[in-house]
């Protein structure tokens, strides 16, 4: 049976309804969350618990963002990292901090820097005071250990590496051996030159990283555009690499408020007690 050109032009209408839907809505407010059990880690296993949130980028406290800090209240994470890009602008610090009051204070956070930290012109000491206040850490080219029931976790943030200065010696200065290590760069480039950097004697077990948003718009395995700094990275495990990358999507948008293909997520990576 023939299709009428009515008919025709009412298919192609719903793909345009579908596409815009899925673009403005359902890939930017549903959020994906990713589970990852490190090395030994299982679903039946005692396990710490670190969650990843990355380019925040925060206009508004949206539902989605009420729906996701419930849920993470719910789930009780040991460390929230922040990998940068929470605000892009001055006057939306007010709005970080209104984000994460809607966080459980008990639950310990650590944040870096992300490019629009310092495109937006962020004053950094307030910044700094306000994540303080919410029981986060900011870290530019520091390092932090923490104890999590038996088990110690060494995060260790590396400034903006578009914008700031990443210096991976100058954060590498606090290194203390621990059960496990996490490197923070909100650039994935920039893990190209701590894999250079590292040496023998620091354990390093996995680079967490955002920017890329996955390229915003990719369109099936294409990506037409990636920020500065992305390098060949754009999301997900790097594993072919030492030490191994995860690239996060983020949550927010730039630009354009919109995602094709690159839905928003958080991830929780799972490390055995």
């Amino acid at each position: 049976m023939a299709i009428t050109g009515w008919e025709f032009t009412g298919i192609i209408l719903l793909v345009i309804i579908t596409l815009f839907a899925d673009a403005f809505w359902f890939e930017k407010f549903f959020i994906r969350v990713n589970e990852f059990y490190i090395g030994a880690a299982t679903k039946r296993s005692e396990n710490i618990k670190v969650v990843q949130l990355s380019d925040l980028h925060l206009q508004s406290i949206t539902g989605s963002l009420m729906r996701l800090a419930k849920r993470l209240n719910k789930l009780q994470p040991d460390l929230i990292v922040i990998t940068g890009d929470a605000i892009d602008k001055a006057r939306n610090i007010s709005l970080l901090n209104e984000f994460l009051q809607l966080l459980d204070k008990n639950i310990q956070k650590v944040a870096i820097l992300g490019n629009w930290e310092y495109q937006g012109k962020i004053d950094l000491v307030e910044l700094h005071r306000m994540y303080e206040r919410n029981n986060c850490k900011l870290l530019i080219n520091q390092s932090v250990k923490y104890s999590f029931k038996t088990r110690t976790i060494l995060v260790t943030g590396l400034d903006d590496y578009l914008r700031g200065n990443a210096d991976f010696d100058r954060a590498i200065k606090g290194y203390q051996k621990s059960d496990y290590h996490i490197m923070l760069t909100h650039c994935p480039k920039y893990s190209d030159d701590i894999s250079q950097k590292i040496k023998e004697d620091v354990q390093v077990d996995f680079i967490l990283s955002g920017h890329t948003h996955g390229g915003q718009f990719n369109l099936f395995g294409m990506v037409p555009f990636l920020p500065g700094g992305s390098g060949k990275y754009v999301s997900g495990w790097y594993n072919n690499r030492h030490p191994k990358l995860y690239v996060s999507k983020g949550i927010g948008t730039v630009f354009f408020p919109a995602r094709i293909g690159a839905r928003a997520e958080i991830a929780i990576f799972n490390l055995v007690v």
